[in-house]
């Protein structure tokens, strides 16, 4: 199992999962960041100044994902995770990929009044700073008693002896060492947030405006996710198990997920579907309106909008499969077997598998038929009539070229053949 901390900067995550990691036996605590940290390390500088988040790299859902079923074979669980999640698409993505792999997700958000959360990041930024001068501080004196030890080194029989650590010694004889002090610059590490190859100066102010800059910078970043965050109460209030933190501390806050988790509150009703092993033969029903306007539904357990349909079943006859997705999706029956319109083959792209695809026609809906159409909370979250202009900016490229193909074989009442959506024979 997965508890899924959620909420803005500021709102207690971290240190309530800390708390937490003592109420819950056998718990652990997974930090998604470190799956950022590491594709920073990995990708081209160009493919992450394509994006402003990490959250927006697929490949950040996708290893999330992973890294967490692997942990779970380590270690008994749950797993502690705080990590703020404000898009919707982002949050079907992932809580679907744990749950094809029969992962149940806890989702818990600690909430607090926005003037709290803004004084709270006032806070942190003033503990960064702090931090940092103490840091410079620790930084000065070790420079100070390494100079003051270089100085104290005595000669024996024309050698010099230091009571510090000895200085390698080059082959012109001297001591490698650089600059008046004779420390090595390579000594002097940068603050918190200075990143990985910068370098201050104990004896200057360096080190502190890096601090400084460093802690502005994570302030600036919390303060614009306020806007975001905001926009998301309305579907994270009715996602997730809501906790207000605003007059409470960290093991308060932690006592109270953990009673949460208890009492199954946060439970993550999202269909399950397991991740294709090989290629897979799928059927999709095409749903028209009296406007002639095409019919999509937007699935709980993943990104993107979709046809009504899904996987055939083994042996199950495709538009046979169709008409049961499209019963079981919308309580839809339609009374006739849908005309085939398009069946493409889907070429495998890592890590997908690909396979066939049909689309159907499934005819025009009366209206009384669409003011019954009905969503499973745990599989379609909306659904919605729109034109093939709309639908171009709502469907992922693949599934567009899809219904383009299948709108025109549709209108000239023939069947078209594709092959990774191009028309064939």
């Amino acid at each position: 199992m997965i508890v899924w901390l959620n909420g803005a900067f500021g709102a207690g995550k971290t240190t309530a999962a800390q708390e937490l990691l003592d109420l819950l036996p056998g718990s652990t605590l997974f930090d998604p960041e470190l799956v950022g940290r590491g594709l920073k390390e990995m990708l081209p500088a160009k493919r992450l100044d394509d994006v402003d988040d990490l959250q927006d790299l697929s490949s950040w859902r996708r290893l999330v994902v992973d890294a967490a079923a692997a942990l779970l074979t380590e270690v008994p669980g749950p797993l502690i995770t705080p990590m703020t999640l404000l898009r919707q698409e982002y949050r079907d993505e992932i809580f679907g990929g744990l749950a094809a792999r029969r992962i149940p997700v806890r989702h818990v958000l600690l909430h607090a009044e926005e003037t709290i959360l803004r004084d709270r990041i006032a806070l942190r930024e003033e503990r960064e700073e702090w931090e940092d001068r103490e840091t410079r501080d620790r930084q000065e004196e070790g420079a100070e008693r390494e100079d003051r030890e270089d100085r104290e080194g005595t000669a024996v029989n024309g050698a010099v002896v230091a009571s510090g650590p000895v200085a390698p010694v080059t082959p012109d004889g001297s001591s490698g060492r650089s600059g008046p002090s004779g420390r090595e610059d390579s000594s002097a590490f940068g603050p918190p947030g200075a990143g990985s190859g910068a370098v201050a100066d104990p004896g200057s102010d360096t080190g502190s405006d890096t601090g400084r800059a460093a802690a502005a910078r994570t302030r600036t970043w919390s303060l614009a996710h306020l806007a975001p965050y905001r926009e998301a109460l309305a579907w994270l209030r009715t996602d997730a198990h809501v906790i207000d933190t605003s007059a409470i501390g960290p093991r308060q806050t932690a006592e109270r997920i953990a009673e949460a988790v208890r009492n199954g509150s946060g439970a993550c009703d999202i269909v399950q579907t397991p991740e294709p092993t090989a290629e897979t033969l799928a059927a999709g029903v095409l749903l028209f309106d009296e406007e002639d306007r095409v019919l999509l539904v937007d699935p709980t357990y993943k990104p993107g909008w979709e046809f009504p349909g899904g996987v055939v079943e083994p042996g199950e006859p495709p538009a046979r499969a169709g008409v049961r997705e499209v019963t079981e999706e919308l309580g839809i029956l339609l009374p006739t077997m849908p005309r085939l319109l398009v069946l493409d083959w889907e070429a495998p792209v890592p890590p997908g598998f690909g396979g066939l695809r049909l689309l159907f026609d499934g005819g025009r809906l009366p209206d009384e038929q669409i003011r019954d159409l009905q969503l499973p909370g745990s599989e379609l979250r909306a659904w919605r009539f729109v034109t093939e202009e709309e639908a171009e900016s709502m469907l992922p490229p693949v599934r567009w070229n899809r219904l383009r193909w299948a709108l025109r074989a549709r209108a000239q009442n023939r069947t078209l053949n594709l092959e990774a959506g191009v028309p064939v024979g």
